[in-house]
């Protein structure tokens, strides 16, 4: 069994205006610094981080003596078209609608669709397993796309995707096992900042 804390990166200013943010490289802003400056965890053997500089600078100031491991399948979805625009300036446009009204499922305008985002971030998650196992505690900072996969898919109890939202800085602590031949984790508690 492994402790691993899922934490979603601490703010930037996108997140604060409401834009999507996805494969923008875009780092904290003085409030995501401080936000996560505030978190205090326990020490882990090892991060495994998306290769945004959000989530690397989230890592090294929760997590700064663990070992940090990029892993490019942690990225952001694929927003496309709607990358760096807020939801009232996407308010008028019929492809939003169409997408809303899709609940999410629709691929974005040419981005990735949540299929192929889940599966891209759930495979990342399968080849780093046997990693992950070897900790006796880690870590994954991540996005909040990107921890909203991985628990829609091993997560015990099952939610839904959605159900799994989480603010900026804020995650779970959870329990990593190995239940006939399938990854699960169980949620222990709610982190946030």
């Amino acid at each position: 069994m492994t402790a691993l804390y899922l934490l979603r990166h601490a703010c930037t200013s996108s997140n604060l205006c409401g834009r999507y943010l996805g494969r923008t490289d875009e780092p904290l802003c003085k409030e995501g610094v401080v936000q996560a400056s505030r978190l205090s965890l326990g020490a882990v053997d090892r991060v495994f981080v998306s290769p945004l500089s959000r989530c690397v600078q989230t890592a090294r100031i929760v997590f700064p003596q663990a070992q940090q491991t990029v892993v490019e399948g942690f990225q952001e979805c694929d927003f496309g078209e709607f990358e760096g625009k807020s939801y009232q300036e996407l308010s008028g446009d019929p492809r939003y609608q169409a997408w809303i009204d899709s609940g999410g499922e629709l691929p974005f305008p040419s981005g990735e669709s949540k299929e192929e985002f889940c599966r891209r971030t759930c495979r990342a998650f399968e080849e780093i397993l046997p990693e992950l196992l070897g900790c006796a505690a880690c870590a994954v900072v991540a996005h909040g796309g990107t921890l909203m996969a991985l628990l829609e898919r091993y997560a015990l109890p099952r939610r839904g995707y959605y159900e799994y939202q989480v603010k900026n800085c804020g995650g779970f602590l959870t329990q990593l096992t190995m239940q006939n031949g399938r990854a699960q984790i169980k949620i222990m508690e709610e982190l946030s900042c």
